[in-house]
């Protein structure tokens, strides 16, 4: 394997490993959030799914957009199977945009967010993508226990 198998091996066990969370939100919690100023679990399936979008569209760009449409806004919140549905196209996109990279991309391409305090080589910003979506699966199997629902196990 080399190094660019290895992040995309990471950005699909991260995935697998956030939907078998996301599967298991009741549907009835979709809504649920801990406190006012949090995000509900069907928000923050979104907030990773769009994030993986924008990120996407940074890499293309070299760094942070100047405008950002985002074709999840305003869509109505149906269900995490409605949610990864419409992001599938997006995904797949993604991921075929990480495999067009060499080895040497991951280190000489930069990605200037500046505007949010960095600037990260290629490799450094894929593996914090991954790094963003699993530490939102992690707030999400928190939330399940708050609710007091069952939570999946994640550790195959």
């Amino acid at each position: 394997m080399n190094t660019i198998d290895l992040i995309l091996l990471n950005l699909k066990e991260t995935r697998r490993r956030s939907i078998i969370v996301w599967e298991a939100i009741p549907h009835d919690k979709l809504d649920w959030k801990p406190d006012e100023e949090a995000m509900t679990c069907i928000e923050m399936v979104r907030h990773v799914l769009e994030s993986e979008y924008y990120y996407c569209l940074a890499i293309e760009n070299r760094g942070s957009l100047q405008e950002f449409h985002s074709p999840f806004e305003n869509r109505p919140y149906i269900s995490v199977k409605d949610e990864l549905s419409f992001a599938e196209s997006y995904r797949r996109q993604f991921l075929n945009r990480v495999s067009s990279f060499s080895n040497e991309d991951l280190s000489d391409i930069k990605i200037d967010r500046s505007d949010q305090g960095y600037i990260r080589s290629l490799g450094d910003m894929l593996m914090r993508i991954a790094y963003h979506e699993a530490v939102h699966t992690g707030q999400l199997l928190d939330y399940l226990r708050t609710m007091k629902a069952d939570r999946p196990h994640i550790w195959d």
